[in-house]
């Protein structure tokens, strides 16, 4: 079985031009099976079969690997044997037909109001970049939307004297989404006095600018994040889908109904929104325990 192993890691390598890193974990999750098998005394894949399989996934649940290692297991092992069954080695697929095990849902972190606060306070607004990025930071808190959809808004999308933006990134249909006042101060002082600042092209209407005048990136705005996150000193991991997820359990915590909340935030599906009350949940009884005194 080793050179078959050997053939379809080159054929990983060569064929499809994975990443190394891709293809050592496929090598791993192989290996790892066929000393399952040896032990087992199944020295032929021809005798391997869907009931194996299945064994084999339970033996690694049994050694306490998570669903995600069970599924990324089954996964290489369906590479494996599409190839053998592509190349005429086994005739039927053992892999066929199985489903992975479902994956837990780790609830998102969030940040309290105080600590979003304290975020959006970190941004020099004595300069233009730290007005430009507390302008970011206080939209995407007040509006919940994607990063994608935040670097995707134009100027013509904004509105700021009625209060919303019209936001369409990633949707069929745009959505309009009210901002609050501070969003809207935030959004004015950038627009009115240091946009021009970053400006190189007067027909540009890319809302947030790089230094080089382009569209600013997604990455960029990771990077922007991470800093202030640094400077905040908050002992939590925050990124920028932080302040998506601390804006829907905000909303939820203070009397807003989910469908609403839904729409903001874009979810086809409203049991994707439906995680936010799990959250809540969690911080009210976090609230309970610290100050009930028989909690």
């Amino acid at each position: 079985m080793d050179y078959l192993t050997l053939n379809f890691i080159n054929y990983l390598a060569n064929d499809k031009e994975l990443s190394k890193n891709t293809i050592e974990c496929y090598n791993r999750d192989v290996n790892q099976f066929e000393n399952y098998l040896k032990q087992k005394d199944i020295n032929n894949l021809r005798d391997v079969n869907k009931t194996v399989i299945i064994t084999y996934l339970l033996h690694i649940q049994n050694t306490g690997k998570s669903n995600s290692t069970i599924s990324r297991n089954l996964a290489s092992l369906r590479t494996f044997y599409q190839y053998l069954l592509n190349n005429g080695i086994i005739k039927n697929d053992p892999t066929l037909d199985l489903k992975s095990p479902k994956q837990e849902k780790k609830l998102p972190g969030i940040l309290s109001t105080d600590e979003v606060a304290h975020l959006l306070d970190q941004p020099n607004i004595k300069t233009p970049k730290g007005i430009r990025d507390k302008a970011m930071l206080e939209l995407l808190y007040a509006s919940g939307i994607r990063v994608s959809e935040l670097i995707a808004l134009n100027v013509s999308d904004v509105n700021l004297k009625l209060g919303f933006i019209t936001c369409s990134k990633n949707t069929s249909k745009a959505r309009v989404i009210p901002i609050g006042k501070l969003s809207i101060t935030a959004l004015n002082t950038y627009l009115t006095k240091h946009r021009n600042y970053f400006l190189n092209n007067k027909d540009e209407d890319s809302l947030f600018l790089n230094h080089y005048g382009n569209r600013l990136s997604r990455q960029g705005f990771w990077k922007i994040v991470k800093f202030y996150a640094q400077k905040a000193e908050i002992n939590k991991k925050i990124t920028p889908q932080t302040l998506r997820h601390s804006f829907a359990v905000h909303l939820l915590q203070n009397g807003a109904d989910l469908k609403s909340i839904q729409e903001m935030l874009g979810h086809s599906d409203i049991s994707t929104t439906q995680v936010y009350t799990q959250l809540n949940n969690v911080r009210i009884k976090e609230i309970y325990q610290k100050a009930h005194p028989r909690a």
